[in-house]
């Protein structure tokens, strides 16, 4: 890796990379639990020292006069690249040298019985571990190639599943969907309800919401899936019996970038107008106001009752449309990038069910990462938990990245010029 003697030349590495998803059954799993567990491999440690020795190579490039305008263009951009890497490398390793010193002082003052020095050298290694801890999650973000999409709005839909218990799922939809409302009130964001169609015992059928702000497909990308409730219900037979009934839900998130551009044929499309229903406190118009849109080719279909005028939101639905047609393209080429592997979640992995809410034992697992939370309300608040639930799913993401990299990672060092 590095300079040959044919040129700069470097082996595709973690910064090229398009893609990484979260894959359910990873090998190394149990292995790599955290950051800090992934940053001990051997592996990432060679690979490390190589990309700090890189930096060194391309900083003394940059000083020699012999090289062209081209070449230096291209080992600035390595360079950029390759700094914060090997800046955050360097301070982990001189942290561990700390913890080193910390841990040998120990020694020497648990030997000599001086309580208070070693106590305050106790505190201080715990300060340098968690140091570390934040350090290793910074790099590995460093490492992870940014998510096209990870900055752009969102549509987010859900919809209810089917019971034999009738209402659960329906209250569990409503519940969700002023989860993320609360979570994007938590975030600053700004949540614009596009699609509200109430069930008529007080739940929630299907809604859909336009969610804009810093970031927000990077934090709801893993939300799309099916979520599963367990509850004994408030009101009813089963409620009086004390049984325990099951639904679902599903959740999709579709990145909406700022410029969509698919081309829409207006004779592929079927336009319907009806009353809008309200959502809690908002209006019920008196006027066919909303819009249903059917694509005919695909037969996807959207609908809008944000606004009092028609007009609106016939604009509105015809923008999901577009998302939802170029999530369709997306799809595609990430069947043919990743045909051995899950989609990334959150476009359309319906069939998997990624969390259970269980009300009786007030926990919340997440089957992706193995994770338990507990105090379900504190989730469906959709504050600090839920941002915590989140960033662990992203912390996995992240290892998943670099851990399927290091799998390749001996062939790609075999390469040459």
């Amino acid at each position: 890796v590095g300079l040959h003697n044919c040129g700069f030349w470097r082996p595709k590495s973690l910064l090229d990379t398009a893609r990484f998803t979260l894959s359910f059954n990873s090998q190394h799993r149990k292995k790599h639990q955290d950051s800090r567990a992934l940053w001990k491999h051997e592996a990432v440690q060679k690979y490390l020292e190589t990309l700090s020795k890189e930096y060194q190579q391309v900083s003394h490039l940059l000083n020699v006069d012999s090289i062209n305008d081209f070449e230096q263009r291209t080992l600035r951009r390595r360079c950029a690249n390759l700094s914060p890497i090997a800046a955050a490398f360097q301070e982990i390793k001189e942290a561990e040298r700390e913890v080193q010193e910390l841990e040998a002082m120990c020694r020497e003052l648990d030997s000599r019985d001086e309580k208070q020095l070693l106590e305050l050298a106790l505190e201080e290694k715990e300060t340098v571990d968690k140091k570390i801890d934040m350090l290793c999650r910074k790099l590995f973000q460093l490492l992870v190639p940014k998510e096209k999409y990870d900055r752009s709005p969102v549509i987010l839909e859900v919809t209810a599943g089917r019971t034999t218990g009738g209402d659960i799922c329906q209250q569990f939809t409503k519940e969700m969907f002023e989860m993320y409302q609360n979570y994007a009130d938590y975030k600053r964001w700004t949540f614009d309800i596009v699609n509200y169609t109430p069930a008529e015992i007080g739940g929630l059928h299907h809604a859909a919401a336009h969610i804009s702000g810093d970031d927000v497909y990077k934090h709801l990308k893993y939300e799309g899936g099916t979520h599963r409730v367990q509850r004994i219900p408030e009101t009813g037979l089963s409620s009086r019996m004390q049984r325990i009934h099951t639904g679902t839900m599903s959740v999709i998130v579709l990145p909406q970038p700022e410029e969509v551009d698919v081309k829409v044929d207006p004779k592929d499309l079927r336009i319907d107008t009806f009353r809008a229903k309200g959502a809690g406190g908002q209006h019920v118009n008196k006027t066919d106001s909303a819009v249903r849109i059917l694509h005919l080719p695909t037969g996807l279909a959207v609908e809008c009752q944000q606004e009092r005028s028609q007009q609106m939101n016939k604009e509105i639905a015809l923008r999901t449309l577009r998302a939802k047609l170029y999530q369709q393209i997306i799809e595609k080429q990430l069947n043919q990038e990743q045909s051995a592997r899950k989609l990334q979640l959150g476009t359309r992995a319906q069939s998997e069910r990624i969390r259970t809410y269980n009300f009786t034992q007030d926990r919340v697992t997440d089957h992706r990462i193995l994770y338990d939370a507990r105090n379900i309300k504190e989730i469906l608040s959709g504050k600090e938990a839920l941002d915590k639930l989140i960033n662990r799913l992203l912390e996995f993401a992240e290892i998943e990245a670099v851990t399927e990299y290091l799998e390749n990672l001996q062939t790609l060092e075999g390469g040459g010029c």
